[in-house]
């Protein structure tokens, strides 16, 4: 891929807080056509800059109040996608990250209320090959764009 530029940037910012924002009111926010503006954010994606677009939830609306990360620790035989697959196998999991060092992994959970979270982590714990967690129960969260 060419090289990704100031413009390029933006529009991947722009897209990260609303993918749903139209090209029209990108192009006037950098001084660029429609068309242009339209080319670009198909080039990122088939670059694979651009991995798709997504929304926003707000899980307490859900009713899913709890956020959280539990730190993983696996005997030294388990492999990567063996860690990897509790994204898969339980709804709760948002992602799981593996690291470097001690932990192995980081888990991000979602659950209704406490008792929901002690059922993921027990059930993450039975999943095979988990030596010990350790959880952390987040009381908010911000992020910004890139």
């Amino acid at each position: 891929m060419s090289a990704v530029d100031d413009i390029d940037l933006r529009l991947i910012g722009f897209l990260r807080l609303d993918g749903r924002r139209s090209y029209a009111d990108m192009a006037a926010e950098v001084g660029l056509s429609l068309p242009a503006v339209k080319r670009r954010v198909d080039r990122l994606q088939s670059a694979g800059v651009i991995t798709g677009f997504t929304a926003k939830v707000d899980y307490t609306k859900l009713g899913w109040s709890i956020e959280a990360f539990t730190e993983l620790r696996y005997t030294g035989r388990t492999r990567p996608p063996d860690i990897e697959r509790l994204a898969l196998d339980l709804p709760e999991v948002q992602a799981v990250y593996l690291i470097a060092g001690d932990p192995d992994a980081l888990c991000h959970i979602r659950a209704k209320d406490v008792t929901h979270l002690r059922e993921v982590i027990d059930a993450i714990r039975s999943s095979g090959g988990v030596m010990g967690t350790k959880t952390f129960i987040t009381l908010g969260s911000s992020t910004e764009p890139a």
